[in-house]
């Protein structure tokens, strides 16, 4: 049995992955400020003793008694609303909360994993991305101060593993949707839901002709711990390949909830990706690629928020 730190376990994907840890027999600490976290999304685990949860800001410090074996750092404003919203606590947990976390690994011999991003890819100028791609990334953007975060992430992540020989890895995580995310959090599935459910105008930026490729939450948990156990230290895609337009997405939605809302073209958002497909080449040759297609995961999501009591469509 392990125990391993999750942080920002409280929010959406870091809940899922406590739920995996938990699962397979491991103890879990929660370490999370509930920023855009919420104890709901691990509550679940209320009376479960090999869960601890700390409510703790990371860039304060982490300090915890007892042996760590892995070191899982999710902590951070992640969806588009949220960093806009909280440009600077943004960048300081990918700044000072990942060096916390490294700090914390180092101390206690612990493996080390950040979750990063397809966003430090940023408007792609090679498609699919492969992890080799450097990126194309405005760094005074609006968007920046998540792609850059990640960046900076990443680099001291490679640092600490060069200079102190800890064992790292990076997982760059494409768009993930699922159970227990916000329907206000801005990114275009929960969006799109909420609105469908409702009746509303589904609020297409710009053309709709940008891509996206959408993973279901269960297949990136497995990622993410796929690549803990596996990976070599070099960054990893998880996703799921196929994109479409997010006009195509709009439709897909549209069935998958039986409505009938028309569509509502808005401003385009500033920086905007337009294309967003991993290579997971260096995923496979670790034995993962994801198994939920993408239908039967939006209808386990549809059927969540339909039956989760104060997570529905216009709570």
């Amino acid at each position: 049995m392990a125990r391993i730190v999750v942080t920002g376990g409280a929010g959406f994907l870091g809940s899922h992955l406590v739920d995996a840890i938990r699962a397979r027999g491991d103890d879990v600490v929660v370490v999370d400020n509930l920023c855009t976290g919420s104890l709901d999304n691990i509550a679940q685990h209320d009376s479960d003793p090999g869960v601890e949860f700390v409510k703790r800001d990371v860039c304060d410090g982490i300090f915890l008694t007892g042996p760590v074996d892995a070191v899982l750092h999710l902590a951070s404003p992640a969806s588009p609303r949220d960093y806009l919203d909280l440009p600077i606590q943004t960048l300081k947990a990918g700044g000072l909360g990942t060096h916390n976390a490294l700090g914390l690994a180092r101390a206690k011999g612990a493996a080390f994993l950040i979750a990063s991003t397809s966003e430090v890819y940023g408007d792609p100028q090679v498609h699919p991305q492969p992890e080799t791609y450097w990126g194309h990334v405005n760094p005074v953007g609006p968007r920046g101060v998540y792609d850059e975060a990640k960046r900076f992430a990443e680099a001291l992540t490679m640092a600490y593993r060069k200079v102190h020989g800890l064992n790292t890895q990076i997982i760059r995580i494409f768009n993930t949707y699922g159970p227990r995310m916000r329907l206000d959090d801005g990114r275009v599935l929960p969006a799109f839901l909420d609105a469908a459910e409702c009746g509303l105008p589904l609020k297409v930026h710009g053309s709709g002709e940008q891509t996206r490729s959408f993973c279901y939450c269960e297949d990136t948990v497995r990622g993410i711990l796929t690549v803990l156990e596996k990976a070599d230290g070099n960054p990893v895609n998880v996703g799921a390949p196929g994109e479409m337009t997010i006009l195509e997405f709009a439709s897909l939605m549209k069935e998958v909830t039986g409505s009938d809302a028309p569509l509502e073209h808005v401003e385009a958002m500033v920086d905007d990706p337009q294309r967003r497909e991993p290579d997971i080449t260096r995923a496979k040759s670790l034995g993962w690629e994801p198994r939920v297609p993408l239908r039967e995961g939006l209808e386990r999501t549809l059927a969540w928020y339909r039956s989760y009591e104060g997570a529905g469509p216009g709570a």
